[in-house]
């Protein structure tokens, strides 16, 4: 059913989730960087900057000032900006858009901005490296609902619905939707353990230390083998649903980049595994 009203097909939702989408990826390597750079305290009080709104505190001294402290403040301001769009999209879905699922997504992308700026600032106030944790795992799952906002609010979407899903056999119906959920849910696994290596106190025993690397590096191989699997059988489905093919392939070059990443930053920080070292 195509859309027959002003209301129904306003573009405003869909440019206001993309808006969304485009603000909180750089909100999460930001935050990267607050942790790689140990910032997270470099502001102590929360939700004021040193006793000024974050809004009003000078700008000459957070640009010209210590990194730590741009990088923070920085943070701040653009989690702010998250949150105002995730309203301004909240109150456009309200407005222009009646399905029940997409309402129920904008009013939980506006809980999880709030408890994830509620940990921010916890974390500030309370100096946990726990909430620190949590913060940082909240994140993406944030960044996903943002993603999904933005493919139901756009009109391939829409019209994908309208059109039905003759064009797939029942199978390919059942299985392709379960490997995507549980290729998910070990890639956010793999997420929260690589935020407990990244947090890790540095006190810790070799041992320790020993099997929080195993154990990521064990999950990246399980998450590897999912996004093969996954991409295969949306491939394998390619003459039914073309739509499927380029997720595909940018998944499983997505995955490939993400294993470069993580084996560039061992090197760069440790040096060669000891096992890809020729020998004497």
């Amino acid at each position: 059913m195509k859309p027959d009203s002003a209301h129904s097909a306003s573009l405003w939702p869909h440019r206001l989730a993309i808006a969304l989408v485009c603000t909180t990826f750089p909100l999460l390597w930001v935050g990267g960087l607050v942790t790689t750079y140990k910032a997270g305290m470099a502001v102590p009080d929360w939700p004021t900057t040193y006793g000024y709104n974050m809004f009003l505190y000078p700008w000459n001294t957070w640009i010209a000032g210590p990194f730590d402290l741009f990088i923070e403040h920085g943070h701040r301001l653009l989690g702010a900006g998250v949150g105002m769009l995730t309203i301004a999209l909240l109150a456009a879905i309200w407005r222009y858009d009646s399905r029940p699922g997409v309402r129920g997504l904008s009013v939980a992308a506006l809980a999880g901005v709030i408890l994830q700026g509620s940990l921010g600032g916890m974390r500030v106030v309370l100096d946990r490296v726990t909430l620190a944790k949590i913060h940082g795992c909240v994140g993406p799952l944030f960044f996903a609902l943002t993603v999904a906002l933005a493919v139901v609010t756009s009109q391939w979407w829409k019209q994908q619905r309208s059109e039905g899903r003759s064009s797939v056999d029942r199978t390919a119906e059942r299985r392709l939707p379960r490997l995507a959920i549980l290729t998910v849910l070990v890639a956010y696994i793999q997420l929260v353990l690589g935020a407990q290596l990244r947090h890790l106190p540095v006190g810790v025993s070799p041992s320790e230390f020993r099997a929080a690397v195993i154990m990521h590096v064990i999950f990246a191989v399980i998450v590897t083998v999912h996004v093969l699997l996954l991409a295969r059988r949306a491939l394998s489905v390619r003459p039914r649903v073309e739509s499927l093919a380029r997720p595909a392939w940018i998944l499983m070059a997505l995955v490939g980049g993400q294993l470069l990443l993580g084996l560039g930053a061992r090197i760069s920080k440790y040096g060669w595994p000891q096992w890809l070292m020729p020998g004497d």
